[in-house]
């Protein structure tokens, strides 16, 4: 697209290693320093330290910013007058408690985080470079705690809803800035790229071949360990309730104080563990020596040449957003992030008033869905890694999700809509770190990476508005607009995924002719 040239041209649009052996064909696993087995053991003290420790703050994350929903059925509706901040008011805004679910109506203060979320990404991403990632994530991470401190000690809605806007923002950099950071520790490839047909044989005579990818699954471990907040955060709040009438403060006052004892605790670790960008890893205490980094910079620049950083320039951090592809990144987030948020804020629901169960059922059944979402997305990423596929696996995982959505939504019997609890997020939820890769393997220079991150999450963000507007109270409880805004995202998704990756195969094409020079450097091919 914008970074594709033809081969007379000379234009670069960033300051990258252009090298001539950064060719598909090359090995990136054949070092001149160490061997592959060492090599693997470099790549396993990246995984341990690196993704264990965002995926930690991740799934903090999700617990500060969903559990207004929960303090809400704990007594903070009536104490702070809740209903009136309420964007509707549905029947259950007038009955006990004990009648109240998780976001039985959409609140104001849902929809201004995510205002503010997504306002304040650009800038965040690019902040991540200047700071480093472990003052720039522990910081805000401390900062989310100063904030859930705040909510226990909130005397009105009013003031509730302002420090959700302010929550939005200091949230609003780390999953950009993660994400971020993890594509940078990571090649594209691992390995000769070879036909399927090739690896079989290779396989068939015992003729090592490494894996392809291995971007994809470092992406769902992280993301996997950030969904546990989804399974753990109903029963960590049931527990901290408990604690009501201590201190004079009621039980939804100890949920936020106990979250964000837990948030600063994982601040600290953050500041402690997160390490630093390959080029200064060196430095990160108990972490790789500068030889070891000095490899992970040789395999970056092997893979796609943008290993080294570069000054910031803001017209270089903004040039990316003239590439169509860029945004063709973030439509296919949106559409699997807006499924995804109605999934978690709705189930319940769906549960009990549309499905039939019980409370107490309700809450409980929700996490065998999500078990069931967190192993195929660990499978589905072993696949695209091993079989180097992007584009299919975003297709396949979007039909699972079109077939469970209506089965959830029209189906007559309860057999059945049961069985399409359990697809619809399970094909949701594994095309989130699809998605990710997807564009990690097909973008190339560093702020082209920060500027897609950020983009990337901010549709993300726009997706859980639109969830809000999508899946109404009024709509309870089949929701069925809400069925049917899912169902339109997923087929939005499977056309620009076709056309984009129609797109890549035809730049490829030309690209192996000699007639096009792919982002900028030689040898370069994008991953379909």
């Amino acid at each position: 697209m914008v970074n594709d040239i033809e081969k007379t041209s000379t234009e670069h649009l960033e300051i990258v290693e252009n090298s001539s052996q950064t060719k598909e064909g090359v090995n990136i696993d054949v070092d001149e320093q160490y061997s592959y087995e060492e090599q693997r053991k470099i790549i396993h003290r990246v995984d341990r330290r690196l993704v264990v420790i965002c995926g930690a703050a991740y799934c903090i994350s999700l617990m500060d910013r969903t559990n207004i929903s929960v303090a809400a059925i704990t007594g903070m509706m009536q104490d702070l007058e809740l209903y009136i901040g309420f964007r509707y008011v549905g029947h259950h805004a007038q009955s006990s408690s004990s009648d109240l679910l998780i976001c039985d109506v959409q609140s104001i203060m849902i929809l201004v985080f995510f205002v503010t979320y997504i306002i304040f990404q650009p800038l965040a991403a690019a902040t991540i470079r200047y700071f480093g990632p472990r003052i720039f994530i522990s910081a805000i991470v401390m900062t989310w705690g100063a904030c859930l401190i705040g909510f226990a000690y909130s005397p009105d809605w009013q003031t509730l809803t302002g420090l959700r806007a302010l929550l939005g923002v200091f949230e609003s950099g780390f999953f950009p800035g993660t994400v971020y950071l993890l594509s940078t520790w990571y090649s594209r490839c691992q390995g000769p790229v070879l036909p399927l047909t090739s690896r079989l044989y290779a396989k068939a005579n015992d003729i090592f071949v490494a894996d392809v990818d291995e971007v994809h699954k470092r992406y769902a471990l992280f993301y996997l360990i950030g969904s546990v907040a989804t399974a753990v955060s109903g029963i960590l709040a049931f527990g901290f309730s408990q604690m009501s009438s201590l201190q004079g403060f009621n039980g939804w006052r100890w949920i936020f104080i106990m979250q964000a004892i837990l948030t600063f605790v994982v601040g600290i670790l953050c500041f402690i563990f997160v390490v630093d960008f390959p080029d200064k890893g060196h430095h990160t205490w108990g972490f790789l020596n500068e030889s070891e980094c000095a490899f992970i910079m040789r395999r970056i620049n092997k893979d796609r040449g943008d290993a080294s950083s570069e000054p910031f320039h803001i017209r270089k951090f903004l040039r990316p957003a003239l590439d169509l592809k860029i945004w063709g990144f973030a439509t296919i987030f949106f559409c699997p992030s807006t499924v995804e948020y109605a999934i978690s804020y709705f189930l319940p629901i769906i549960l009990r008033d549309d499905l039939g169960f019980g409370v107490a059922a309700s809450q409980c059944l929700i996490a065998p869905p999500f078990v069931l979402a967190g192993i195929y997305m660990i499978i589905s990423a072993w696949a695209g890694d091993k079989y180097r596929m992007r584009a299919p696996i975003l297709i396949f995982n979007s039909i699972i999700t079109l077939i469970g959505l209506p089965m959830m939504g029209f189906a007559s019997s309860t057999a059945v809509r049961f069985v399409g609890v359990f697809l619809t997020p399970a094909g949701t939820n594994a095309n989130i770190p699809a998605a990710m890769a997807y564009q990690a393997n097909n973008i190339r220079g560093q702020w082209a990476r920060a500027f897609a991150s950020a983009t990337l999450v901010g549709f993300g963000g726009i997706g859980g508005i639109a969830e809000s507007l999508m899946f109404r109270s009024q709509d309870a409880p089949q929701y069925v607009p809400g069925i049917w805004g899912a169902i339109a995202c997923q087929t939005l998704l499977l056309i620009v995924v076709a056309m984009m990756s129609t797109h890549f195969q035809i730049a490829d094409q030309k690209a192996d002719r000699g007639e096009k020079i792919i982002e900028g450097l030689e040898g370069f091919r994008y991953t379909i």
